[in-house]
């Protein structure tokens, strides 16, 4: 028997099909995302024949420390649950002077002046999330990452919180493009 293997490449792409409905696309900072009727998640090389498709891939958590980690993993659901028939997409790229900083000075400005960490765990359990890596793929992609969120209805606000709370702190001075896509799961 062939050992299994979680796939880790993503497609997000908008267009008529897929079973989430786009409820809007807002643009945060930079340019935009032309805006269309559904979004599909495709595990590998999607279909790029849509309004847009955007690539991540899931990769190791790169700025938490070991205790962090074992935290999010005990707080954090997983991803299609049930009562989570609410996502945001939210695609972002970060400035030149962010990616010229050293890893150690990223985490330092992410976790002990943004607290970005700290912030995610407050919304756990409420929203779950999986962090895709675009620039792993080639820095000409049209962002760095894509942060998928899933979460009940009832628990929007955790999750305007949370992203508001981001967007405040220092760590969004280093971003030139942010979008956001919200969706409701309506496979029809």
């Amino acid at each position: 028997m062939a050992p299994t293997t979680t796939p880790r490449l993503y497609t997000f792409a908008a267009g008529d099909a897929g079973p989430w409905h786009i409820t809007g696309v807002r643009t945060v900072i930079g340019e935009g995302l032309a805006t269309a009727p559904r979004l599909d998640i495709v595990a590998g090389v999607g279909d790029a024949a849509g309004v847009w498709a955007l690539r991540g891939i899931a990769s190791n958590e790169r700025y938490v420390t070991r205790p962090e980690k074992q935290q999010l993993l005990a707080l954090q659901p997983p991803l299609a649950r049930a009562e989570a028939r609410s996502a945001i997409l939210i695609p972002i790229r970060k400035s030149a002077a962010w990616w010229a900083l050293t890893q150690d000075e990223r985490r330092d400005i992410l976790e002990e002046q943004s607290h970005h960490v700290a912030l995610g765990m407050r919304a756990l359990p409420a929203v779950a999330r999986k962090l895709h890596h675009c620039r792993d793929l080639s820095e000409t992609e049209p962002f760095d990452f894509l942060t998928w969120f899933e979460f009940a209805p009832h628990d929007g606000a955790v999750f305007d919180e949370l992203s508001a709370a981001l967007r405040a702190s220092p760590e969004w001075a280093y971003v030139e493009r942010e979008v956001e896509v919200r969706l409701a799961f309506d496979p029809r």
